[in-house]
C-alpha cells in the first residue's frame, strides 16, 4: 500500500514538478519506509528550488540522523534560524548523543527543556538523565545548573572542641587521627604517616555529627567546606562525577581544610545494590578522589556523616579512605545538660534544674531536646497571649513536654541493633552493642 501511494505521488509530480507540498509529502513517506537516501534526494531537490524552506531542512536533518550521518544533521540543526526551534534542537541533541558527544547532547537538551519544561523524550531521558532523578521535579530549573555551587562557600567555623559537650571518646579519636598529625607533621612523617585522611561519623540523626565536624575544623584552625548531596548529585549523566571532582579540586586549593560530606551513604551506597551504572560511576569517582589519583590530598581532612553506615560501599572503608569509623551516640547526661543550657540561653526561664531534666531525657538527641523545648514554649505562649506577659519556662513545663515527645533515636537503634548483631563480622558496630548493653 505504501509503495502504491509513493508511486502515485511520483506520477502527480510529473504533472506538477514544482509542487513543494507534494515533494515534502513524498519525502515524509520515504522516511517512513526507511528509504533514507531517496528521501534525502527529495529534500535536497526542494532546497535547490527554495533554499530557505525550513520544513525541508528539518526533514533533511532527520533523514541524515536516521541514516547515521550525524555530522550532517548537526550542521543543519546548528544553523542560526533554528537557534530556538525545539524540533531542530531535539535533532541536534540526538545527533550529539548518537555521536557519543554526551556533554554536548546534555547542553542542547537543557535548551529544549528551557523552552518546554514539561517536554520528555524516551531516548534522551534514558541516556542523558540519571534514572530516578536526584532532583525530584518535573520542571526544568535553570538555577539548578548554576556553576557557583554552595560548596564554594568556605567557612571559618568559629567553634572548637570546647564548644562540644561530652563526646570525649569521639574527640580523642579525632584528635589522634586528624588534629595531632597537623600539629606534629614531622613526627607522623617519621613513621610514614600522612596528614589528612578520612573519618566516618555514624549514629542516630540529630546527635551532633555536623556540629562535631565544624568543631574539628575550628580545633585545627582549618577551613570548613560543608558538602550536601545536592552539591554533588545532578540529574544529568556524568555531571555528578564532574561536580565531585570540582569539589575535591577546590579543597586541594584551600588546604588545610576539613571537607565534610553529610548523608554520605546517598553518594556511596553499595554498588552491589545498584541497578543503574551511573551510581557505580559516581562511587568509582569518589574512591578515585579519596585515593588522590588526580591530585595530592595531604592536608585535606575528609569527614563523612551517615545514619546508615551499613549501606555504604565496603570499598570506602579501605586504608587511606574512611579507615576510621566513629560511633556518635546520643548525648550523655552531661552533654544533654549543656545542650539544654545553650538552647534555653536567651529564653525566659525560672529556676530550671538542668541536671534533673537531663536525667529524665535518656536517649534524647540534641534535635529531640530542641523539639521538647518548642513544645514547652507553645504551651506557655497560650498563657502569655491571654495575660499579655511572657511566662517563664519551669521544670514542670519542660518535663510535661518530655512526656509528649518520644526520643527519635529509639527507631534508629531498633534497626541498627540488627546490623550490629547479624552483619558485624569485623566488629565495626560493636559500639552500638556496647551502648545498648548487649553482649554477643
Amino acid at each position: 500500500m505504501a509503495n502504491d501511494a509513493i508511486n502515485k505521488l511520483r506520477e502527480a509530480l510529473k504533472v506538477s514538478p514544482d509542487n513543494i507540498p507534494l515533494k515534502l509529502h513524498l519525502g515524509e513517506m520515504l522516511l517512513d519506509e526507511k528509504e533514507y537516501q531517496q528521501a534525502i534526494d527529495e529534500f535536497n531537490a526542494i532546497l535547490k528550488q527554495d533554499p530557505s524552506n525550513e520544513d525541508a531542512k528539518l526533514m533533511l536533518a532527520e533523514a541524515f540522523l536516521l541514516q547515521g550521518n550525524f555530522s550532517a544533521t548537526i550542521v543543519i540543526a546548528e544553523e542560526d534560524q533554528f537557534k530556538n526551534n525545539p524540533e531542530a534542537l531535539l535533532l541536534l541533541a540526538k545527533a550529539h548523543l548518537r555521536d557519543k558527544s554526551i556533554a554536548e547532547a546534555i547542553d542542547v537538551y537543557k535548551r529544549v527543556l528551557k523552552l518546554d519544561p514539561h517536554f520528555t523524550d524516551p531516548e534522551l531521558d534514558s541516556q542523558l538523565r540519571n534514572q530516578g532523578s536526584y532532583n525530584d521535579s518535573d520542571e526544568f530549573d535553570e538555577d539548578e545548573f548554576d556553576e557557583d555551587a554552595t560548596f564554594r562557600i568556605v567557612e571559618n567555623p568559629g567553634i572548637d572542641f570546647s564548644d562540644v559537650g561530652g563526646m570525649d571518646k569521639v574527640k580523642r579519636e579525632i584528635d589522634l587521627k586528624i588534629i595531632q598529625p597537623l600539629k606534629n607533621p614531622e613526627i607522623y612523617k617519621a613513621y610514614g604517616k600522612k596528614t589528612g585522611g578520612g573519618i566516618l561519623l555514624y549514629g542516630p540523626p540529630g546527635c551532633g555529627k555536623t556540629h562535631l565536624a565544624r568543631a574539628t575544623a575550628g580545633q585545627v584552625k582549618a577551613k570548613f567546606i560543608n558538602i550536601g548531596i545536592n552539591d554533588v548529585l545532578d540529574m544529568w549523566i556524568g555531571n555528578s562525577e564532574k561536580n565531585l571532582h570540582e569539589i575535591f579540586e577546590f579543597a586541594r586549593k584551600n588546604k588545610p581544610c576539613v571537607l565534610f560530606f553529610d548523608e554520605i551513604d546517598a553518594l556511596g551506597a553499595s554498588r552491589s545494590d545498584m541497578k543503574q551504572s551511573s551510581g557505580r560511576h559516581l562511587i568509582n569517582q569518589f574512591l578515585s578522589e579519596l585515593d588522590g589519583v588526580d591530585g595530592d590530598n595531604e592536608g585535606i581532612l575528609v569527614l563523612g556523616a551517615t545514619n546508615a553506615p551499613w549501606h555504604l560501599d565496603p570499598a570506602f572503608r579501605r586504608p587511606g579512605r574512611f579507615d576510621r569509623i566513629i560511633f556518635v551516640a546520643p548525648p550523655d547526661d552531661e552533654s544533654r545538660e549543656t545542650i539544654l543550657q545553650l538552647q534555653l540561653k536567651d529564653k525566659p526561664t525560672k529556676d530550671l534544674d538542668y541536671a534533673l531534666i537531663a536525667k529524665k531525657t535518656p536517649d534524647y538527641s540534641g534535635a529531640d531536646l530542641n523539639a521538647v523545648i518548642d513544645i514547652a514554649i507553645e504551651s506557655k505562649l497560650e498563657e502569655a497571649i491571654k495575660s499579655g506577659i511572657p511566662q517563664p519556662l519551669s521544670n514542670k513545663d519542660i518535663l510535661d513536654a518530655v512526656k509528649k515527645h518520644r526520643p527519635s533515636t529509639k527507631d534508629w537503634f531498633n534497626s541498627a541493633k540488627n546490623y550490629a548483631l547479624y552483619a558485624n563480622d569485623s566488629g565495626l558496630y560493636d559500639d552500638i552493642l556496647t551502648y545498648l548493653n548487649i553482649k554477643k
